[in-house]
């Protein structure tokens, strides 16, 4: 029997891996850039697109360098009352939030920012995305081209591909289910969270790739369950993290003063 989700969720895979060749070149150029120069690659999402940022960093196959940018009014953690998801429905579509959060985040010249969002017409997405070009970073989007048939909705005229340097296509459908159902009026299933992650997932092999042809090796997670692997070793490297968490903040201390007080 074929199966109903995976088969189709290949498919869009597939596509997404022939039409993404060139953005995938393109971004992975920039953050591989960015590492070099011991900056930072944030990653940011809202609502389901918080998934793909956590599923990056940190996790067994990935390295130090990514940042995930986790804002948990953005998240839910009720279906409905406090943390649930008519608040954040409601909170990510609300202009000029996200740059008080964002505020506080070692944002830095140099950096880059990769940007979820199936629709890309969320108000957060589309700040983040405009507050990061101001702050003279690379901003990536990994979005649905599918939806730039819908107008802009944000005071700006923009949409998050609009507002990025480079954008990947996850190839979902505008109603994100992929399975229609026999006996029932709408499709079940949804496919642009797990394709955002395989798209980030290429990036980060990538990106890897890139540093290697540069003699750089950056620290990687792996899981202790290997031999000769141990839980000190994932200490040693949550260490490197900080390190550059500490000098990332370092950097952006003047300019968050400034912030607080009016002038940037």
């Amino acid at each position: 029997m074929t199966t109903l989700y995976i088969s189709r969720l290949l498919e869009l895979a597939e596509r997404a891996a022939k039409e993404n060749a060139q953005a995938f070149e393109a971004a992975s150029t920039a953050l591989a850039e960015t590492l070099a120069g011991k900056g930072l690659i944030h990653l940011y999402g809202s609502g389901h697109s918080v998934l793909p940022a956590q599923e990056t960093f940190p996790r067994y196959g990935s390295y130090v360098g990514f940042n995930p940018l986790t804002d948990p009014r953005l998240m839910w953690h009720n279906v409905l009352g406090a943390g649930g998801v008519r608040e954040l429905l409601w909170l990510e579509r609300t202009e000029n939030y996200a740059e008080k959060f964002l505020d506080h985040q070692p944002l830095n010249p140099g950096d880059s920012i990769v940007i979820f969002g199936h629709s890309g017409r969320n108000a957060s997405g589309i700040d983040t995305a405009l507050y990061a070009k101001k702050r003279g970073m690379t901003v990536i989007a990994i979005n649905a081209k599918a939806n730039l048939d819908k107008p802009a909705t944000h005071s700006s005229g923009q949409r998050l591909a609009d507002a990025a340097d480079v954008v990947i296509d996850t190839c979902a459908p505008i109603e994100d289910a992929i399975v229609p159902v026999d006996g029932w009026s709408r499709p079940v299933a949804g496919s642009s969270t797990v394709l955002a992650m395989m798209m980030m997932h290429e990036l980060v092999a990538q990106t890897a790739q890139k540093l290697a042809d540069k003699g750089i090796e950056l620290p990687t997670f792996a899981s202790p369950t290997i031999e000769g692997v141990t839980l000190h070793d994932t200490d040693q490297i949550y260490g490197e993290y900080r390190a550059r968490m500490i000098d990332a903040q370092e950097k952006h201390l003047d300019f968050f003063k400034s912030r607080m007080k009016g002038d940037a």
